[in-house]
């Protein structure tokens, strides 16, 4: 069966729920050949103890939307994904409105992938670069 793009992120979305990804705000809302985008919105529920935006829900967000570009470009019937390493370079702090993380490949293999990410606010200003690198393994039955 052949899906949509939109009917591809609305299974994406739905399959947050009750997930890191639903607590965080993490939303998908776009995809192409070789990159996803997802949102988070900045409030006080992603904030560190002084009112910005914390490092690790940034790295949250930027390992779900890598995994997710891994989910897409694979075969999940014989495969599962696992992030194995990221990396994460902070620039510039975030108080309010959305980041969103677009992930694009570098290396696309059958075993390994790695992804430049680029978070950007609302009015595209970079605040954070993360590599993201994920693993398929085979399923077990």
């Amino acid at each position: 069966m052949q899906y949509t793009k939109q009917q591809i992120i609305d299974k994406a979305n739905a399959a947050c729920k009750n997930t890191l990804m639903e607590t965080l705000d993490i939303e998908f809302i776009d995809y192409g050949k070789d990159f996803v985008v997802a949102k988070m919105p900045v409030s006080p529920k992603v904030y560190q103890p002084d009112g910005v935006l914390h490092g690790g829900a940034t790295a949250a967000l930027a390992e779900t939307v890598g995994s997710f570009a891994s989910h897409i470009f694979l075969d999940l019937e014989n495969t599962f994904v696992r992030g194995i390493e990221i990396t994460a370079n902070h620039i510039k702090s975030v108080k309010s409105g959305n980041v969103y993380a677009k992930a694009t490949f570098i290396h696309k293999g059958r075993t390994t992938q790695l992804f430049d990410i680029k978070i950007t606010d609302d009015e595209q200003r970079l605040i954070s670069v993360c590599k993201l690198t994920t693993i398929a393994l085979p399923k077990t039955k």
